[in-house]
């Protein structure tokens, strides 16, 4: 498997849902997230009571500086969506720590696969592990109209 990066020293990785600061998270997906733009908080309220949510603290203010969310039965399915990391901390190594605490998470969990789908973050999630379907023709979709 690959490494494991380390969160940097200043901030903390939490998955307690009452630590999320859901007006940040709201603005920052739907307003900065190409996957989100225009969702309603409404929407997002029940996307977070749905799911493993992961913040990522810093650890003198509390200010929640990322996020990221998991669809999962903690069994046999997840799927890592509306990962989101604040542009104050981008490149900062934080987003990579994040995902591979979901990625431990849920492997301690006993889930044996994790999907996700991106638009331009291959690189960064292929150093977590992360790889294209083996087999994409077996992959089927059912989408609603907006």
């Amino acid at each position: 498997m690959t490494d494991t990066p380390s969160l940097p020293e200043g901030y903390e990785i939490s998955t307690d849902p009452a630590r999320v600061d859901r007006e940040r998270v709201h603005h920052w997906l739907s307003t900065d997230a190409y996957w989100a733009l225009g969702r309603s908080r409404e929407q997002q309220d029940r996307a977070i009571e749905g799911s493993l949510n992961f913040g990522v603290f810093d650890s003198v203010s509390g200010e929640q500086v990322a996020y990221a969310r998991v669809i999962t039965d903690r069994a046999t399915f997840g799927w890592l969506c509306d990962v989101y990391v604040g542009p104050a901390v981008r490149g900062k190594g934080v987003g990579s720590a994040l995902v591979a605490a979901v990625r431990e998470e849920l492997r301690s969990s006993g889930v044996p696969r994790v999907l996700l789908a991106t638009q331009d973050a291959h690189g960064v999630y292929e150093k977590i592990g992360f790889a294209p379907l083996e087999r994409p023709e077996r992959w089927m979709a059912l989408i609603f109209a907006q």
